[in-house]
């Protein structure tokens, strides 16, 4: 029988987090998933030599030479059977949670295309962020959906798979704002569903400012049909010509105390804005 879903871990260097990755599965139910683990061109001895030892195991183990997060999830996908893709970093755990929640919801209704939840940072940090419910104008500002989302292989297949020409990072961000400008349907599990490891080199690994800018416009350009600021700068420009002292006591009313400010427009004291 063909496994409902496959678990996706590209590799690259990380062979001394990867076990605790797999482990994690171990608490997972066996007859739901298959695991493909994708070799993304490591170099590294220790990684090589623990890889060569999961495929003695008898895991499912692809080599190829390094094309980037994109490309590694991209062949371990190609290669799956199941019909729901989960796409796990080697430095990260999934819990056996995760893939009970997303088979309700995804079974039960096939308008959903992704299902995501929230992580617990371990590692450098224990927090538990908030990631909330989907919101496509949040989503265009910057992602805050984690690649270890669980989606319909149907889907990948119909966008494409992931962008491979971004090597530089947010390639889940990409492909989230692709799927979502095409129509498709997000849902939001309000649990903690997946261990995110953050890293000394966390910080490092999130390199500068300028290389995250050229990401940003780079995606802006490719979706410029969506991305295109050009109405609400316009929008502000033609508000701020108009009483620029008025607008800006509003822009400050309405970010600093929200609420007072819709009160005093439901009275009818001010304008929206």
């Amino acid at each position: 029988m063909k496994p409902l879903f496959s678990i996706i871990i590209p590799c690259y260097n990380d062979g001394k987090y990867l076990p605790d990755a797999i482990e994690s599965l171990r608490s997972c139910d066996a007859s739901l998933f298959e695991l493909i683990i994708v070799n993304d061109g490591s170099k590294d001895e220790a990684t090589i030599t623990y890889l060569k030892q999961l495929e003695i195991e008898g895991y499912t183990v692809i080599h190829q030479q390094n094309k980037g997060l994109s490309g590694a999830r991209n062949t371990g996908i190609s290669k799956s059977l199941g019909k729901y893709i989960v796409p796990l970093d080697s430095d990260n755990k999934l819990r056996p949670e995760y893939l009970l929640r997303a088979k309700t919801v995804l079974e039960n209704d096939e308008n959903i295309a992704v299902v995501y939840g929230r992580p617990q940072h371990f590692g450098a940090n224990s927090e538990v962020p908030q990631v909330g419910y989907f919101n496509l104008q949040r989503l265009m500002l910057g992602n805050y959906i984690d690649a270890c989302a669980i989606y319909r292989k149907a889907v990948w297949e119909q966008a494409g798979g992931y962008d491979e020409q971004m090597r530089l990072g947010l390639e889940d961000w990409e492909f989230w704002l692709r799927l979502a400008f095409n129509g498709y349907k997000f849902h939001f599990i309000n649990e903690v569903l997946f261990d995110y490891r953050v890293r000394p080199d966390s910080m490092a690994r999130t390199d500068t400012t300028d290389r995250y800018n050229s990401i940003v416009s780079y995606v802006e350009e490719k979706h410029k049909y969506f991305m295109s600021f050009d109405a609400v700068s316009t929008y502000f420009r033609i508000k701020y010509k108009g009483n620029y002292i008025i607008f800006m006591l509003k822009m400050l009313l309405y970010m600093k105390f929200h609420k007072l400010f819709d009160i005093i427009m439901k009275k009818g004291f001010i304008r929206k804005l």
